[in-house]
């Protein structure tokens, strides 16, 4: 450990950068922050009616298979890059290295808004799984008056714990992340054993059947009645919204030990194992319907009430309900340090408005707490402006793809030209041909998010392109100067040491 301890530190000071953050995290915990964030008991239950209200069973099914492969793919590239610069700015460094410090800042921010509406979607469904599933469903309280204001008090009071966890050490949550990694597999596993066991049909044709249900076969989920292809596309943000996040490993580079291969592995596997775990459990969800027309028509409420009637021993149904929530509140609660991490390096570097204040490390805690309260009050105010749980997960996935394929599309023209250093993970002759599909893949899912009823963002988008052309030609083209590169790193040096010094860092 000392000796990658060392050699960490050495790679992050070529970066010009000091090593601040506690690097506490071992390969295991870099998976589980990763694997925890993109939480199949999150996505994969809460998305769930989105895939049956657009191609039914095929698109939890099969449309799960292909949403993960492309998810492991951008996975492995940004492994690539990740291997050769690990640093908690991850996606922004990368950006700037490889294409740019205009092309940085604005990965930069698209990635923040990603990481932000990943805290706020996942928190509102904390939100409505604690409501329905514990307050209702375990404990039996009438939860049918609660409306927004409740929304916004119970995802308030969730957001503040996850901040006083991620104030208090990385190893504190480290040790709920890798908690949470080994309950997403057991609760996966039983909750799966539960819809085959009490609810299975076993036709195995439902999960190879692609249905339309767009418009009122869905329930109205996806309004007006779309195409198959533009079904089967808008259904693929099931798998997208749910296999995402995984960029907390590469945001977690400064606190994991031997970096450069064990950040890449937790990547990948967690992307893997999402997969594969995920496509189980959709598929017992698929094959324990009682009836896939009904359970399409149920719309938003198709997966709790195949839940509330599965015929299984209550008090299992009552742990798992509850294991779920607990799973839910780790997944946003890595999705917080993610989010910090990336407030913490951008700012840095200068990058946001009041830099000096969000670069801060608690001596104590060596955690970057004035970025962790910026990240849980922008993702409050982010459910605020836009309720709805889809628009924020549709706003999730697509912000983080296109955050994703940013930092990838500049190392398919800078790879082999200005970007001649890489890291022991390598992806040789398949580098730029699986970058190329990785953008090319984006483009698609861009195409999707737009789609109704997820409509809303464009709006989205096309205000954050107007707001980031005005912002950097008017005002940071001038100011801001980037991460260092060249003799700006030899400069830093002296800085690097007094900060270190200050922050009592021990050897």
């Amino acid at each position: 450990m000392t000796d990658h301890h060392d050699e960490d530190t050495r790679v992050l000071h070529s970066m010009g950068y000091a090593q601040e953050l506690a690097r506490r995290m071992g390969g295991f915990s870099n998976f589980a922050i990763s694997f925890s964030i993109i939480c199949i008991l999150a996505g994969g239950i809460t998305s769930f009616p989105l895939a049956m209200a657009t191609g039914g069973g095929f698109e939890a099914t099969i449309g799960w298979i292909i949403g993960g492969l492309f998810a492991l793919l951008v996975a492995a590239c940004l492994g690539q890059i990740a291997s050769a610069y690990p640093t908690a700015g991850a996606l922004y460094h990368w950006s700037s290295i490889l294409g740019g410090r205009g092309w940085g800042w604005a990965t930069a921010w698209i990635n923040l808004l990603g990481l932000i509406f990943v805290v706020a979607s996942v928190n509102v469904g904390v939100f409505l799984l604690f409501r329905d599933l514990v307050w209702a469903g375990v404990f039996h309280y009438d939860v049918s008056a609660w409306g927004v204001q409740e929304q916004i008090i119970g995802v308030t009071l969730i957001t503040l714990a996850q901040a006083l966890v991620n104030h208090f050490g990385i190893k504190l949550t480290t040790m709920l992340t890798d908690f949470s990694g080994y309950m997403i597999l057991v609760v996966a596993v039983v909750l799966t054993a539960m819809f085959l066991i009490w609810g299975a049909t076993w036709d195995i044709s439902r999960l190879t059947t692609f249905v339309n249900n767009t418009g009122e076969p869905g329930g109205g989920y996806v309004p007006e009645p779309r195409t198959a292809i533009v079904a089967f596309l808008v259904g693929l943000l099931y798998p997208l919204y749910t296999i995402t996040g995984f960029d907390a490993s590469a945001h977690t580079s400064e606190e994991t030990a031997d970096a450069r291969r064990a950040v890449p592995r937790g990547m990948i596997h967690s992307v893997f194992w999402s997969l594969v775990f995920g496509f189980v459990m959709a598929a017992s969800f698929v094959l324990a319907s009682p009836d896939l027309t009904a359970t399409a028509k149920d719309g938003a409420n198709a997966w709790f009430n195949m839940f509330n009637t599965l015929p299984a021993p209550v008090w299992l149904k009552d742990i798992i309900a509850i294991a779920i929530v607990l799973a839910n509140f780790i997944c946003a609660l890595a999705g917080l340090t993610s989010t910090s991490r990336m407030i913490y390096a951008f700012a840095r570097d200068g990058g946001l408005p009041g830099s000096s204040m969000w670069k801060q490390v608690s001596p104590k805690w060596r955690t970057p707490v004035p970025a962790i309260w910026l990240g849980a009050v922008l993702s409050v105010c982010a459910t605020l402006y836009s309720p709805a749980f889809a628009a924020l997960a549709a706003g999730c996935a697509l912000f983080l793809y296109v955050s994703y394929v940013m930092p990838i599309a500049a190392g398919i023209l800078a790879e082999g030209k200005t970007w001649t250093e890489f890291g022991p993970f390598r992806l040789g002759v398949w580098s730029k041909p699986l970058g190329v599909l990785a953008c090319l893949g984006v483009l698609i899912l861009m195409y999707a998010g737009i789609q109704p009823p997820f409509d809303i963002l464009i709006n989205y988008a096309i205000g954050l392109i107007v707001l980031l052309l005005v912002l950097w030609f008017g005002l940071e083209r001038k100011r801001f100067s980037g991460p260092p590169i060249g003799a700006a790193i030899a400069r830093r040096q002296a800085e690097i040491a007094a900060a270190e010094q200050a922050l009592g860092r021990k050897a």
